[in-house]
C-alpha cells in the first residue's frame, strides 16, 4: 500500500488520511455517527529528535518530556481535543480494563506518574473525556456503542490478544452500561501485519492454544522454524466471538513495520522508537 500524499483523503473504506499540523488517520464509520472525535496518529509532524522522530506522543520511551508535550499539543489540537484533559493508562500487555469519568481527566496528560495503573483498555460514557492508548506495532481496537453512547479504546499486543482483552472490554460495556453488541461498531487500526510479524514458539504456542480452530490461519510457517502471525485476524475473531456483527468491524490493513516511514514500529526500528496514539472521545 502507498500512503496517500497531501490532498488524498481515502486509504481504504474506513480509515482516512487527515492533515493539520500533524498527519493522522480518521475513522469514517465512527465519525459518520456524529457522536465522537477519533483519530490515530502517525510519526509525522512533531519536534522529537531521532530515534523518536518526529511525532512521538509517549513519555515512557526515553524522549524529552518537553518535546512530547509539544507533540501532544500539535496532535490533540488538530483533533479538537484539549491535551490537558486526555486520559492514559500504564499498558502492561494484560487485560486490565478501566471505566473512567470526568474525575479522571488529565491522568497521564502531562506526566507518566499520573497514568491509570495496569490498564490496557479504557471505557467511558462521559462526553468530553478523551481516551488514549499508545502503540508501536501492537493492535489498537476502537469500540463504539452508538445507542448507549459508550466508547472504548483497547491496546492488544499478542498477549492481550490471547487474553481476549477486546472481549473483556465489550463484556464490561455490557455489564456497566447495558450495551447491545449487535449495535456496536469496531475498528482495528494500523499495527504490525502478518507480512512482517515473525514469531517463534514462545508466542506461537499460546496463540495456538487460545485459537485452536484458527491456528492454521493465524500462524503460517515461514520455512525458518518460525511463523508469521496475523493479529488483525485474531482480534477480528475475538470481536466476532464477543457478538459483534461482521459488517460492524473495520480493519485498516496498514502494517506499521512495512510503513515505518509513516508509523513507529518497535520491530522495524530496532526496539527504540516513539509511539502513536489512538484517541476516542464522546462529543458533548
Amino acid at each position: 500500500m502507498v500512503f496517500p500524499p497531501k490532498g488524498v483523503a481515502t486509504i481504504n473504506r474506513d480509515f482516512c488520511y487527515r492533515e493539520g499540523k500533524t498527519v493522522y488517520l480518521g475513522i469514517k464509520s465512527f465519525a459518520d455517527t456524529g457522536l465522537v472525535t477519533c483519530g490515530f496518529s502517525t510519526r509525522l509532524g512533531g519536534v522529537s529528535q531521532q530515534p523518536y522522530h518526529s511525532l512521538n506522543l509517549a513519555f515512557h520511551v526515553g524522549d524529552q518530556v518537553e518535546d512530547v508535550l509539544i507533540n501532544r499539543q500539535f496532535f490533540f489540537t488538530d483533533l479538537g481535543v484539549n491535551p490537558a484533559e486526555i486520559v492514559a493508562g500504564h499498558q502492561v500487555h494484560g487485560q486490565g480494563v478501566a471505566v473512567v469519568t470526568d474525575s479522571d481527566k488529565g491522568r497521564g496528560a502531562r506526566s507518566w506518574d499520573t497514568v491509570i495503573p495496569a490498564t490496557d483498555a479504557l471505557i467511558t460514557a462521559t462526553p468530553g473525556v478523551p481516551l488514549t492508548t499508545y502503540y508501536a506495532d501492537c493492535v489498537p481496537v476502537f469500540l463504539l456503542d452508538p445507542v448507549r453512547r459508550v466508547i472504548a479504546v483497547v491496546h492488544a499486543g499478542w498477549k492481550g490478544t490471547v487474553l481476549r482483552i477486546a472481549k473483556s472490554t465489550l463484556d464490561m460495556m455490557v455489564r456497566r452500561f447495558g450495551t447491545d453488541l449487535a449495535t456496536c461498531l469496531a475498528a482495528i487500526g494500523p499495527s504490525i501485519g502478518p507480512c512482517c510479524y515473525q514469531v517463534d514458539a514462545v508466542v506461537a504456542d499460546p496463540v495456538s492454544a487460545a485459537f485452536p480452530a484458527l491456528a492454521g490461519e493465524l500462524l503460517v510457517a515461514d520455512g525458518s522454524g518460525r511463523w508469521k502471525l496475523n493479529l488483525w485476524q485474531a482480534n477480528r475473531e475475538v470481536l466476532l466471538e464477543a457478538g459483534l456483527p461482521t459488517e460492524a468491524i473495520s480493519t485498516s490493513s496498514i502494517c506499521t513495520s512495512c510503513r515505518n516511514d509513516v508509523f513507529f514500529s518497535h520491530r522495524a526500528d530496532g526496539g527504540r522508537t516513539g509511539r502513536m496514539a489512538a484517541v476516542l472521545m464522546l462529543k458533548k
